[in-house]
């Protein structure tokens, strides 16, 4: 498979033909950071690990050289971390038996630029070869800009593919924001309860990120235990992690949607429950 840049990479951690690492794929994650696979789809990884029959592969789309850096990474240049970054995420491929990774190097700048249809036609061949039935990215309310973007170009690139040939699902999931804001009907909620050791392993191998300053590995973890216990109000635990999505799928059905408006659609009856439990609760 040939990528629009030369310095992009295709990883197969166990070493099969290219073709066929592709074609088994049955889960796919498209992320913009080193480390976002791991954050936000955790329930692919899971779901794949140790299974002959399903196989998760992710895409990591940027370079990540911009990211902050402490301790003993304080004083790396930014191709140094981007190095650094790569080889961490392959790491994490190798612990949690990703069928493929794909590295497509790109700069932020790139993914936030609406003109530049790189990463675009890239997602597209990776896309159609390995077909993947389920699809995770970050959700369309997220505050990382190269997030959104990776989103955008994601949809534009599925929207391309041949309405037969595109993936079942498409789910819109937690990093830059949490998603417990929504209504509880608009939730999908993945059950991460299991394999607590290897969630922790595969947030483990990016020192960079942990050692130079942020605990991604506390938070993330955090928060999939803090989803767990305030999914209901009125109810004891039925798990112990969850991770929280919005249902992006109606945008790869249908391309008259516009994703802004799709998204507001999510903030709309948010503020419309709020509003009518506080009406329901006043004195007239």
């Amino acid at each position: 498979m040939k990528f629009r840049l030369d310095s992009a990479e295709l990883f197969i951690p166990d070493g099969a033909p290219i073709p066929g690492a592709l074609e088994r794929t049955t889960h796919m994650a498209v992320a913009g950071h080193q480390d976002d696979l791991e954050i936000m789809a955790a329930s692919g990884i899971l779901e794949c690990f140790q299974r002959g029959d399903k196989w998760f592969a992710g895409v990591v789309v940027t370079n990540g050289s911009g990211s902050p850096r402490d301790n003993i990474y304080k004083n790396y240049t930014d191709e140094q971390m981007r190095l650094v970054r790569r080889k961490e995420q392959k790491k994490a491929a190798v612990v949690g038996e990703y069928s493929a990774l794909a590295l497509l190097d790109y700069a932020s700048g790139s993914i936030k630029n609406p003109a530049d249809k790189g990463p675009v036609e890239d997602l597209v061949e990776l896309l159609r070869a390995a077909r993947p039935e389920v699809v995770y990215t970050h959700n369309l309310a997220d505050k990382h800009d190269t997030h959104v973007g990776v989103a955008v170009k994601l949809i534009e690139a599925v929207r391309r593919i041949p309405a037969g040939e595109r993936p079942r699902k498409l789910y819109g999931c937690e990093v830059w924001r949490d998603l417990d804001w929504m209504t509880d009907a608009d939730k999908v909620p993945f059950n991460v309860s299991g394999h607590e050791n290897l969630q922790a392993a595969l947030l483990g191998v990016f020192d960079s990120q942990i050692a130079g300053g942020k605990r991604y590995d506390l938070a993330t973890m955090g928060r999939r235990k803090a989803n767990a216990t305030y999914f209901t109000a009125y109810g004891t635990d039925e798990t112990t992690g969850l991770i929280l999505a919005m249902d992006l799928t109606p945008l790869v059905e249908d391309e008259k949607l516009d994703p802004a408006e799709f998204v507001l659609g999510f903030i709309e009856r948010f503020r419309n429950e709020v509003a009518e439990k506080i009406r329901k609760l006043t004195a007239s």
